[in-house]
């Protein structure tokens, strides 16, 4: 098992792995600005923004191997990575039983609502273990039923694209109303501790961003291992020609679904973890051009890679929290600029530029 765990990378890609690595779960942990107010290098505040680059990274790893090694497009990942969300913020809010505005072991927004009882569907998630479990398993799920019937039925391309999207634009939709029982447009909020940690402490936040850290890790780990491997190969067979890999003997069906459910479920554990992050999640997160700029971070990195796509994913958000603070009202068309621009001119993403210099060194 470790021979194989070796042969995800070269020698010097393990070294590349472990440094950055260190640097992200360690060093960076360590310049962090206490509340103590010992002087240090980082702020609580880019701990956090960092934790939600990992996520959003995670999520680009998904949306890679769906795309860049299957050749399924998909334009509603972000309905899975706010399930994910939803299902741990379900135990933040029962985990604040009797803390909240009314002081009911409800939730604030189902006592306003004059709501009597909790729902059905919310018991068991005061248990995080649980609700961690649902993170994962109600985005798999999900996309297994949509998949299937998919994937059944030979739909691909546009079509398929086209589906996706309206199945985020459906469940945002369905999540705004007060009566599903997830808090309306206002979402679940105002969150005061995690597995009895004040998320308000230093420590706690250190801990989740390491724990968004680790996370982005083991994806990748995770990633790698699937493309390396003959189930690999033949997704990317599928997506290079799938006809021919159907008349070779191989069940395409299956080899999608299974790669379209493993992508939903680390949509799903990158939600569990961004929401402790940003201590919110609304039906925002599943609105269409969400899952869009998904894609998008995705084509920018550099597609079929893994680590094109997260690294596109930290620069492009890396980029939106400059702009939305320094020119809000021009980010999307510096978006669709950056779209452009390493369409035309790097269609094989930022990432390409790390092989050409790799290259003209060798040279």
């Amino acid at each position: 098992m470790l021979q194989r765990i070796m042969q995800l990378h070269p020698k010097r890609g393990w070294l590349v792995f472990v440094g950055v690595l260190t640097v992200l779960g360690v060093l960076v942990p360590l310049g962090v600005q206490t509340s103590a107010g010992n002087a240090r290098i980082i702020s609580e505040a880019t701990l956090l923004l960092l934790g939600k680059f990992a996520c959003y990274a995670m999520v680009a790893i998904a949306v890679d191997l769906v795309w860049g090694y299957t050749g399924i497009l998909s334009l509603g990942h972000g309905v899975f990575f706010a399930l994910g969300g939803y299902c741990i913020g379900m135990n933040l809010m029962l985990s604040m039983s009797g803390q909240g505005v009314y002081r009911s072991q409800l939730p604030d927004f189902m006592v306003f609502l004059d709501w009597k009882q909790l729902p059905w569907f919310w018991h068991g998630f005061d248990n995080l273990l649980f609700a961690m479990t649902m993170a994962l398993l109600v985005p798999m799920l999900l996309a297994g039923g949509i998949g299937y019937l998919a994937f059944r039925s030979r739909i691909r391309g546009v079509y398929l694209s086209l589906i996706t999207q309206a199945l985020t634009l459906a469940a945002m939709l369905l999540f705004f109303r007060n009566e599903t029982g997830f808090g309306g447009n206002n979402g679940l909020t105002d969150f005061k501790q995690i597995y009895g940690y004040p998320l308000a402490q230093s420590s706690t936040k250190m801990a989740v961003y390491v724990l968004s850290v680790l996370g982005l890790a083991g994806v990748y780990l995770l990633g790698r291992f699937i493309v390396k491997s003959r189930f690999g190969v033949v997704l990317r067979a599928v997506r290079d020609a799938e006809a021919k890999a159907r008349f070779c003997g191989y069940d395409t069906l299956r080899y999608k679904l299974a790669i379209w459910v493993i992508s939903a479920g680390i949509c799903g554990l990158a939600g569990a973890i961004y929401v402790p992050l940003v201590g919110i999640v609304n039906p925002s997160e599943m609105q269409p051009s969400n899952s869009i700029e998904m894609v998008i971070w995705v084509a920018v990195g550099g597609r079929g890679t893994l680590v094109g796509a997260a690294l596109g994913a930290v620069v492009i958000n890396a980029a939106k929290s400059w702009f939305t603070a320094a020119a809000p009202d021009a980010w999307l068309f510096i978006l669709g600029a950056i779209f452009v621009l390493v369409t035309i001119l790097l269609p094989d993403g930022l990432v390409s530029l790390l092989a050409r210099r790799r290259v003209s060194r060798s040279s």
